[in-house]
């Protein structure tokens, strides 16, 4: 799709995705005591091997977030970029996972979702609890004709993402701008109620969960299908890099 598009102006479409991801970050800096990670310090600036291409990426942890990475990328000539939000619970929180990932490209793509901790096939509860609230929200996307439901070619990421994952392209028109941030808000509102009241997983059982969250977390940063463009624009060596501290790879010991 973005080789597809001309070079264009986006600055402010990307200024308004941007926005919207510090809007969120507001709120999970409100609940939570966020502690930047110095090994992703000399990320907060960078640019490609082409000079259009600029971009920040800050990671952080706290006592409930094991890894909380704020991301952006954007191709000033092309128009292209993408931002990214995403938080990460440490082992001890039963509640799932949460992702923003806002793209532009011409058209909007958007992704929010609600990263399962578990096989939803087998914890129904989990099912019931975090997914089924969010079905309807889901349907009503599906079926809104200004939307274009994306289905990614990537077998990885279509297995990665939930079944209400919310994952559309649409025109960077005023009142679908208004729509992604309202839903925006909408999800994280009621994830930071979750984490309110989680139920605290038995110690005997973090071990692997840990060792679960981890494996999703570094498989999806590293297997996802955008890399490849990255490496064009970027170098290998600064994608490697970038790809490392999606998920955590050279954090400091907590």
């Amino acid at each position: 799709m973005v080789n597809q598009q001309p070079n264009l102006d986006n600055a402010v479409v990307f200024e308004q995705l941007w926005q919207i991801s510090n809007e969120l970050r507001q709120k999970i800096e409100a609940r939570f005591t966020l502690h930047p990670d110095p090994s992703t310090k000399d990320l907060e600036e960078f640019t490609g091997i082409d000079p259009h291409v600029k971009g920040s990426m800050k990671t952080f942890s706290s006592s409930e977030i094991d890894w909380f990475v704020h991301s952006w990328l954007r191709n000033s000539k092309t128009g292209f970029s993408i931002v990214r939000l995403t938080t990460w619970l440490k082992s001890h929180i039963a509640v799932p996972h949460l992702a923003f990932e806002f793209s532009s490209f011409g058209n909007i793509l958007f992704y929010i979702d609600y990263v399962p901790r578990n096989d939803l096939l087998m914890n129904l509860d989990d099912l019931d609890r975090y997914y089924e609230p969010v079905n309807q929200t889901f349907l009503t996307l599906q079926a809104d004709s200004r939307l274009s439901p994306f289905i990614s070619k990537s077998l990885h990421v279509r297995l990665f993402q939930s079944p209400i994952n919310l994952c559309c392209t649409c025109p960077p028109t005023e009142d679908l701008l208004g729509l992604i941030r309202t839903i925006s808000h909408e999800m994280l509102d009621r994830w930071l109620g979750w984490v309110d009241v989680a139920e605290a997983v038995p110690e005997s059982m973090q071990k692997a969960l840990f060792e679960r969250d981890l494996f999703i977390r570094r498989s999806s940063a590293e297997r996802d299908p955008g890399n490849k463009m990255a490496a064009q624009i970027l170098g290998n060596e600064l994608t490697d890099k970038l790809v490392k501290a999606l998920w955590g790879g050279d954090r400091s010991p907590n």
